[in-house]
């Protein structure tokens, strides 16, 4: 199944700006770096409200990335009117990301978009370039309804 139905649509819906803003992506100041079928790559820099108890950046926010990224990915594949959903997300933490650690990056690819099941992986680096957490994850994928 390949289409370029998703990616025109994610890359009109940057085309809207980041002052309209969208979703988990906006309220995170997540940015886009990168559009092409099947892989993303996604951006953010950590503030001090993403901390934990200890200081660094919350798992939650860098898994957030990830499924963002990864999800992303799998719609970039996707036919006109289908859509998808998270079913699973494995997330492995590396390292700690210190707040004031700089920029993290998450590049998200697919490894296999079917008619019911997407497959992809994602890598988010610090600004050092080193690696921070890898994840894998398996999303649903909802096709068009044709009528018929």
């Amino acid at each position: 199944m390949e289409s370029t139905a998703g990616l025109e649509q994610l890359k009109e819906l940057l085309a809207m700006g980041v002052e309209q803003g969208y979703g988990v992506g906006a309220l995170l100041g997540i940015t886009v770096e990168s559009l092409e079928p099947g892989r993303v790559v996604c951006a953010l820099t950590p503030r001090t409200d993403f901390g934990n108890p200890l200081g660094t950046v919350h798992g939650g926010i860098i898994s957030t990335l990830l499924d963002s990224a990864m999800g992303c990915a799998v719609h970039t594949s996707l036919p006109e009117g289908a859509s998808y959903t998270t079913l699973e997300l494995k997330v492995n933490f590396v390292r700690a990301v210190p707040l004031e650690g700089g920029r993290l990056v998450c590049e998200g690819t697919t490894v296999h978009v079917g008619r019911k099941v997407a497959t992809a992986e994602g890598r988010v680096t610090g600004a050092d370039g080193k690696l921070v957490a890898h994840a894998t994850t398996t999303c649903m994928v909802f096709q068009p309804d044709t009528g018929a």
